[in-house]
């Protein structure tokens, strides 16, 4: 007698549970700057360290090295700002860094506050970069079908496609204090058909990818998120 007596309570339960359906919405919501640019309006871009990996050799890394990346990348990053930024660019010419390691150097206060101080901006960017243009050309398996006899048979085929990985380290300093506000590392790779892929073209593919969350260091942005929202 327990047996039936306690799957019917199971039931009445259930029965009275409401029932509920979920709506997927999409939703458009406000992602803030990084930074506080309240108070700050001009801008100094110090030059970018350019890393060389170790190892690797001229298959692995194959155009790249005649790529200005530095001068690029900055030439970028200078549109970026004055399209999408209010801050006055000032000019900042060259800088002698007292280490390249940048953990060192991120934290050297004296020597940012100096570079601002001297260049009269209220942040400071600086960094490094790492571009790589990779030869990812290799044999793949694809079957086809013989004209003589019409079976299936399974070949090898050379691929061309050429790599291209972008690593970005941004640092945003405060030109009054020195004082670091804000440090990220950005990847990218993209992967393309062909030897003979252009570097700088794929340098501007990563730099495509990367572009909303470069400018949501110093802008907000908007971003779409899925969400489901609960109906009785």
């Amino acid at each position: 007698m327990r047996k039936p007596f306690a799957l019917a309570l199971v039931l009445f339960f259930v029965a009275l549970a409401p029932a509920t359906a979920g709506v997927e919405v999409k939703l458009t919501l406000p992602v803030r700057a990084k930074i506080d640019l309240q108070g700050r309006r001009s801008v100094a871009l110090a030059p970018f360290l350019v890393v060389t990996r170790e190892g690797g050799g001229e298959e692995e890394r194959m155009r790249g090295g005649s790529l200005d990346i530095q001068r690029e990348f900055e030439r970028y990053l200078t549109k970026l700002i004055r399209r999408e930024t209010s801050l006055k660019l000032v000019d900042s010419g060259p800088l002698d860094y007292p280490t390249t390691d940048l953990e060192i150097l991120g934290a050297n206060r004296d020597f940012w506050r100096a570079a601002g101080e001297r260049w009269q901006a209220d942040i400071l960017l600086a960094g490094s970069l790492d571009f790589d243009v990779q030869d990812k050309s290799g044999y793949r398996t694809e079957e086809y079908i013989s004209p003589f006899d019409g079976r299936v048979y399974y070949r090898q085929v050379l691929i061309e496609q050429t790599g291209f990985d972008f690593d970005i380290v941004l640092m945003v300093f405060d030109g009054a204090t020195g004082e670091r506000l804000y440090f990220d590392n950005f990847k990218d790779f993209k992967q393309f058909e062909g030897e003979s892929a252009d570097p700088l073209a794929g340098m501007f593919e990563n730099l495509a990818s990367l572009e909303n969350r470069i400018l949501n260091v110093f802008t907000q942005k908007s971003v779409e998120a899925t969400r489901i929202l609960l109906t009785d």
